[in-house]
């Protein structure tokens, strides 16, 4: 499907774009603009089509008020599952229209499973090359995935992703609150579970990396814990990091910066309700003004960043 390796094209669209950031699309159909609401009720009611409907055109929405100033959206998977084949339908739809537009799409659904039901997982995102009834198949451009069943779990996701040149982003410390409860412990080494998956994703990254001097196969560190990303940043210098955290979890700029390499790459920042639903602060109740404060709201991020970057030196135009 790719030729260019993930990270390439990622490094690439960053630099075209000005942006770090990751935009999720996390529809919630009670925060749905009313507009949006009333045209899927007319036209297919309240059930799970209706909701379908609604979501595709809110994500249009906001691609539409976006795609100029990011180079990455994240579409969360659980969102779109609660309404079945319609949510389903939803998130292909959207998959489909942000790549038609320019966009990459990281699909966060934090798969993770063994042998035969890995490579499936693997195969429902990406696209089988060898299987002529999978080739024609929508297809995203990298995938979260969860790493806690082993190196068996991870290997097939990389070879899938290594066959086509998608990308693939490893849990290995979340921004969640509680995320210490595992991750933090540490073994009779001294060295913590987060650390150790660190270690590993960093001897896989190795083996997938681009022209651009980095790996396709990047990790998620959460920007709610900045100290702890100057570690990850040395177990792991050829990955991406997948950033979670900024906006609504409390993260600004200031917060990311060691997530990044001193060459001012290595880091995408992913902030979702704090964009996408900023048209709520205005009030905005029609559709040019509730793109419009999502732009607004998505170049205030960029700046808020790039401002954070600058003061490192680690701005990169």
């Amino acid at each position: 499907m790719f030729k260019q390796n993930f990270a390439d094209r990622l490094n690439k669209a960053v630099k075209q774009k000005e942006s770090h950031s990751v935009i999720g699309l996390d529809p919630i159909i009670s925060r749905i603009p009313n507009f949006i609401i009333e045209e899927a009720k007319k036209t297919y009611g309240e059930n799970p089509k209706g909701a379908g409907f609604a979501f595709t055109q809110f994500n249009k929405l906001v691609i539409d008020a976006i795609k100029d100033n990011v180079a990455v959206i994240k579409p969360q998977l659980a969102y779109y599952e609660v309404f079945g084949e319609h949510g389903i339908h939803a998130f292909w739809e959207t998959v489909k229209y942000a790549q038609q537009m320019g966009l990459l799409v990281i699909a966060d659904a934090k798969r993770g499973d063994i042998g035969s039901t890995a490579k499936a997982y693997a195969n429902s995102f990406f696209r089988d090359e060898n299987n002529k009834w999978n080739q024609n198949k929508d297809a995203v451009d990298a995938l979260t995935i969860n790493p806690y069943l082993g190196r068996d779990s991870l290997e097939p996701f990389f070879n899938s992703a290594k066959e086509i040149n998608s990308g693939l982003f490893v849990l290995v410390k979340t921004s969640n609150p509680y995320s210490g409860d595992f991750q933090d412990q540490k073994s009779i080494d001294g060295i913590s579970l987060a650390e150790k998956v660190g270690f590993l994703i960093n001897k896989f990254s190795n083996e997938h990396l681009g022209e651009s001097g980095y790996s396709s196969i990047g990790a998620v560190v959460g920007a709610t814990y900045p100290e702890d990303m100057k570690v990850f940043r040395k177990i792991m210098p050829k990955s991406v990091f997948l950033v979670p955290g900024y906006g609504t979890q409390g993260a600004t700029g200031k917060d990311v910066v060691n997530a990044f390499n001193e060459d001012g790459y290595g880091a995408l920042i992913s902030a979702s309700r704090s964009i996408i639903y900023s048209f709520e602060s205005v009030n905005a109740q029609d559709h040019m003004a509730v793109k419009n404060a999502i732009t607004q709201a998505t170049i205030e991020m960029n700046k808020d960043i790039n401002s954070a970057l600058k003061k490192e030196n680690k701005l990169i135009w």
